[in-house]
């Protein structure tokens, strides 16, 4: 039998237990890493003896068949799930088949996430089964490791994103500077203007976006404010934009700064450190250097030019503010993280470098790529030109 995931087999001896049990619907992104489903209504996953069983609602079995990476798809009926109903409860039924579905299997204990529902945590124990709560969250650290069929899904929500900023671009550049502000066609340029422009390039590439950041102004400085109202000749303009592919269910992440016209000497040097900090972060980036490395080269970058970072002010709302970057993959934010406390990177990581130089109340400014750690450095997942983009 080949083992799926031997990484998470490790977890459960570690652990102790007979396997690793996910309750929640297709949206967590956990659960369509193991089962490969998306969107599915609340639905059990096993992983155990190096093979993914799942237990799901009749009425989505024939479609959990067909498309899910499971190797066994059980159906709630199986179980008495019915008589449960009527006996027990709709609340109590679906935990309640799902021991007997881990009994089917000869599973005593499992280990599950954080945030596993407790009424089914309960049931499980009042039926003998033994749950043990997985703090480190395996199934994470499992997917930090991408495949090459992961990192296209990436990379192809990356170009995406590339075109999208081109769009940018392309807008800005078209504006005319009326009594300091940007017009087109007559109209005011704004940052929801901007975005309805990502938008449409995005949903034309067959991505999805709930939101990004196009943020001018004071409102540059502000943490992931997404931005609003006219877009001002000479201040810069951080865009933001991390897209889903709708058919990976993948995202990518990328930052550029814009600036209509003559940028101050202020923008500029904030962007020269800002540049140079990333430069220096994918110098660092090989396996076996930790995120924390990776991060502290980027304040010493931060720091040697006088600006304040987390690293020397843990309060402080200027210079650099965040950290280096973090993982990307089902979730914008995963593991692995460039931030202290991270721990080694290793082949087929897939992080974001996001440096970034802000004032508050004056405005700020960020370059931010997707990089793949491989086994002798790193490959950059973009190439759209890295300079402040003066249009």
């Amino acid at each position: 039998m080949t083992d799926a995931y031997p990484a998470l087999t490790g977890h459960l001896a570690d652990a102790g237990t007979d396997g690793y049990l996910l309750d929640a619907d297709g949206d967590d992104s956990n659960q369509r890493y193991l089962s490969g489903m998306d969107s599915l209504g609340e639905f059990v996953a096993l992983y155990a003896d190096g093979e993914v069983r799942l237990l799901v609602p009749d009425l989505e079995a024939p479609r959990a068949e067909a498309e899910s990476d499971a190797d066994a798809v059980r159906r709630r009926s199986e179980f008495g799930f019915g008589d449960l109903v009527v006996e027990r409860g709709p609340a109590l039924a679906g935990p309640l088949a799902t021991a007997r579905f881990l009994a089917d299997y000869g599973v005593e204990s499992v280990s599950v996430p954080p945030n596993f529902p407790t009424g089914t945590a309960d049931a499980l124990r009042d039926e003998g089964i033994e749950v043990v709560a997985d703090y480190d969250d395996a199934v994470t650290g499992v997917r930090a490791v991408k495949s090459p069929a992961e990192i296209e899904a990436v990379a192809a929500a990356q170009r995406a994103n590339e075109d999208a900023m081109a769009a940018v671009e392309a807008l800005l550049a078209d504006a005319a500077v009326e009594d300091g502000v940007l017009r087109l066609g007559g109209d005011t340029v704004t940052s929801e203007r901007v975005r309805e422009v990502i938008e449409a390039e995005l949903r034309d590439a067959g991505c999805e976006l709930s939101e990004c950041i196009v943020a001018s102004g004071p409102e540059a400085a502000k943490a992931h404010a997404v931005g609003s109202g006219p877009i001002r000749a000479g201040e810069p303009v951080i865009v933001d934009v991390f897209p889903r592919d709708e058919a990976s269910g993948y995202v990518g992440d990328m930052t550029r700064t814009f600036v209509k016209g003559d940028p101050d000497e202020k923008v500029r040097e904030w962007y020269e450190v800002t540049r140079e900090a990333y430069e220096t972060a994918l110098a660092a980036i090989e396996p076996g250097v930790t995120g924390e490395a990776v991060n502290d080269a980027v304040c010493d970058v931060f720091e040697a030019a006088g600006y304040p970072t987390l690293r020397t002010d843990e309060a402080t709302d200027d210079g650099l503010y965040h950290p280096t970057g973090h993982g990307v993959g089902l979730d914008l934010h995963e593991e692995p993280k460039l931030s202290w406390g991270a721990g080694e990177l290793e082949p087929g990581n897939v992080v974001t470098v996001e440096p970034g130089c802000y004032e508050q109340g004056v405005g700020g400014v960020r370059l931010e790529d997707v990089v793949v750690v491989t086994e002798d450095g790193y490959r950059n997942l973009n190439d759209y030109p890295r300079d402040l983009r003066v249009v």
